[in-house]
Formats: structure tokens, C-alpha cells, sequence
């Protein structure tokens, strides 16, 4: 006596919500990464509409040019520094000096700002780049403060406590047209064109097989090394590019607030662009410019209540690294990957 079984197909099961709109929001991140550049342009164009007022717009867009330049090597090199405000300041002072005190065009200004940033960061990074870790950020942080206190008692140029002032460029002039940048907007988007130009390089730096290879190197050290890759010949160069682009930002602030304060040489502002590029999201392309705009947002709301905002933005800080471990922008790109 035989017994035939029958074997019935496993019943199907309708797709979930979720796996449906993942293909989706893959292929949107995808465009968004593969242009990045634009797209940050154009965001970073309509950004004096949104802002409360332009003063503010051009601060968080230079800070955010400054994180950028130290995301290269906190957030895709995985270095930590407590060095970078010695490039920043150092482009700004030397901006700075040569305009208000050698009268020369803003664009040679400009230009020895970038390249004093380079500099520096090349004297440090070739003392600090073979250090590991806490040590670097260590040695980073008392090179820097070098810098600051070479730059706080050489009163005949910097101005010591006082600061430089007198960083006057009140008008553009290209041919026979003239841009006034007393303006807050027009100066606003004559210093976008740097940004952006500045983002085009990082992004065609990034997207090379030397920012591959700075990405191998924050992920595991040890492997891109037992790969063949000259590791400590690849970190020095990124450390020199990052202090250009920080030179960059800080020749900027010289041009845009007309003064150069000690300050900008302080580990107070290395302290505060780490802040601002984990707020963002550390390894993002447009992270920086997102968590200088939360930080100097919370900033200037929190200055008009209370003396002690820095103990609130604190506190909203360390919530925000609780909650959002990738910063705002990365915990987002990394929604739209789930």
C-alpha cells in the first residue's frame, strides 16, 4: 500500500514597506554622493534666505570651510588634532598683516594665507605624524600653542592681545565692475565662490585613489600598511592639505570681520571645530557645514538668554553624540542606506 504526499508551495508573503523603499532611498544617496558638489552649491546658495541674518550666514559658512579642512583629517584620515587652529590663525594673520599693514591686493593675501597654513601644518605633521592616537593629539596641541604664543608676543605684527585690525577691503573690483562688500550679501556669496571652489578640490581629492587610501588608513592602520601602502608618507600629505584648506578659511574670516583676533590661534578654536565637525558627522562631505550651523545657531540663541551657554551647549552636545553617534548628517546618510 503506498501513500502519495503532496507537497504544497510555502504560501507568499507580501513585501515589506521597508524593502521596497530601500532600493529607492539607495539609488537618492548614491545621487546625492555622486553630486555632492552641486548640490552643496546650491544649498549653500539659498542659505541667506533661511538664515536670520547674513552676518551670521557668512560665519557659518567660513566655520564650516574650517571644519571641512580638519574633516579631512579627523573624519576621513582618522587623526585627532588639537592643532588646527595654528593653521587657521596663521592664514588669517598672514592675510591679515599683508593688507592692513603692506597694502597689498586681497587676492596675494589670500594666496599667503593658504600657503602659511600649509606651512605650518607641514612643521607640525613632520613631528607629529608618526605618533599614534592620544600622543598625536597631544603633541598637536603643544606645537600649536607654539604657534600662539609666538603669534601673542610679536606685538609689532599681530598686535599681541589686541589683535590686527585695519583688514579693510571694502570694494571687488573685476575690470570695470565694482562689488561692495560692506555688503553682508554680497560679500556673502564673493566668499562662496572660494567655498565652493575649495569643495570641488576635496570632493576630486576625496573621490581619488589617495582618498581612498587615507580611508583604508582610518579603518585599519595595520592592513593598509601590510598592503605595500607608505602609510606615514600618505597621512603627512593630507595633514599639509588640510592646513591649506584651513588657511584658506581663516584668510577669509581676516577679509570678512576686518580684524584678527589671538584667538583664532587659541586651543579654545581647535576645541570648537572638533565640536562642530562630530556634530556634523565626522567622514561626511557635507557634515561640516551642517554642524557649524547647529552650533553657531545654538550659539546665538543661547548668548540672548543666559551667561552660561556654553554649559547648554554642552549638555545639547554630549545628547546629541548619545543619539545621533554619526553626527546629524551621517546618522541621516546612514537612515537613507538602512
Amino acid at each position: 500500500m503506498s501513500t502519495t504526499t503532496s507537497s504544497s508551495p510555502p504560501p507568499l508573503r507580501a513585501p515589506r514597506a521597508e524593502a521596497a523603499a530601500a532600493p529607492g532611498a539607495r539609488r537618492l544617496r548614491e545621487a546625492a554622493t555622486r553630486h555632492r558638489v552641486p548640490l552643496s552649491i546650491a544649498v549653500l546658495a539659498l542659505f541667506p534666505l533661511v538664515v536670520p541674518f547674513h552676518a551670521m550666514a557668512i560665519n557659518i559658512l567660513l566655520f564650516g570651510l574650517f571644519a571641512a579642512g580638519y574633516n579631512l583629517t579627523f573624519g576621513y584620515t582618522g587623526k585627532l588634532s588639537f592643532g588646527h587652529a595654528a593653521f587657521y590663525g596663521s592664514g588669517a594673520y598672514a592675510c591679515g598683516i599683508l593688507i592692513a599693514s603692506y597694502g597689498l591686493p586681497w587676492p596675494l593675501a589670500v594666496a599667503a594665507g593658504i600657503a602659511l597654513g600649509g606651512l605650518v601644518a607641514l612643521a607640525i605633521g613632520a613631528l607629529a605624524i608618526r605618533t599614534r592616537g592620544i600622543y598625536f593629539a597631544m603633541v598637536t596641541l603643544s606645537l600649536a600653542q607654539c604657534v600662539y604664543f609666538a603669534a601673542f608676543h610679536a606685538t609689532s605684527l599681530t598686535g599681541g592681545d589686541n589683535g590686527l585690525r585695519g583688514v579693510n577691503v571694502p570694494t571687488l573690483r573685476l575690470g570695470g565692475w565694482q562689488v561692495d562688500l560692506l555688503q553682508p550679501l554680497n560679500r556673502y556669496y564673493f566668499m562662496l565662490c572660494f567655498v565652493a571652489l575649495a569643495g570641488w578640490l576635496l570632493s576630486r581629492i576625496l573621490q581619488s585613489p589617495f582618498g581612498a587610501l587615507l580611508e583604508a588608513v582610518r579603518e585599519n592602520e595595520q592592513r593598509a600598511r601590510a598592503s605595500g601602502f607608505d602609510v606615514e608618507r600618505a597621512k603627512l600629505p593630507s595633514f599639509v592639505i588640510s592646513g591649506l584648506f584651513c588657511g584658506l578659511a581663516g584668510a577669509l574670516t581676516a577679509i570678512n570681520l576686518a580684524t584678527v583676533g589671538i584667538d583664532t590661534l587659541s586651543y579654545h578654536t581647535s576645541g570648537q571645530v572638533m565640536m562642530v565637525t562630530l556634530l556634523g558627522g565626522m567622514g561626511t562631505f557635507f557634515g561640516p557645514f551642517v554642524g557649524a550651523g547647529v552650533f553657531l545657531a545654538m550659539e546665538h540663541a543661547l548668548t540672548a538668554v543666559t551667561e552660561r551657554w556654553q554649559l547648554i551647549v554642552g549638555v545639547i552636545f554630549i545628547a546629541l553624540v548619545l543619539f545621533f553617534p554619526k553626527g546629524i548628517w551621517g546618522t541621516l546618510l546612514a537612515r537613507m542606506e538602512r
